[in-house]
């Protein structure tokens, strides 16, 4: 079992930047594939960003240039850098666990969830 505990949201204004961290439980942290989705009210659950294992990363078309998913395994940590925030990056931002090393964008591919975060980006 992982638990997921995301932080770092809050409100900022459009075009500043935000950093949310991850912290996962569990001793396999490194083996995991890990995400993070974001979910807008009425909206559907949306994925933004998911870096492997072995440091590779993939992105939404959406955030491409303006996140960066990194990780830290000394620490149990993923963190997603945003920048350049937009009144559209508004969500709660949810930090997610996929058990093996495939780069994964489905959100029914994750087995673990965190509580979420939540992103206000003000015009």
């Amino acid at each position: 079992q992982v638990q997921l505990v995301e932080s770092g949201g809050g409100l900022v204004q459009a075009g500043g930047s935000l950093r949310l961290s991850c912290a996962a439980s569990g001793r396999t942290f490194s083996t995991y594939t890990m995400g993070w989705f974001r979910q807008a009210p009425g909206k559907a659950r949306e994925f933004v960003a998911a870096i492997s294992s072995g440091g590779s990363t993939v992105y939404a078309s959406s955030v491409k240039g303006r996140f960066t998913i990194s990780r830290d395994n000394a620490k149990n940590t993923v963190y997603l850098q945003m920048n350049s925030l937009k009144p559209e990056d508004t969500a709660v931002y949810y930090c997610a666990a996929s058990v093996g090393p495939f780069l994964r964008s489905g959100g029914h591919e994750y087995n673990y969830w965190g509580q979420g975060t939540q992103v206000t980006v003000s015009s």
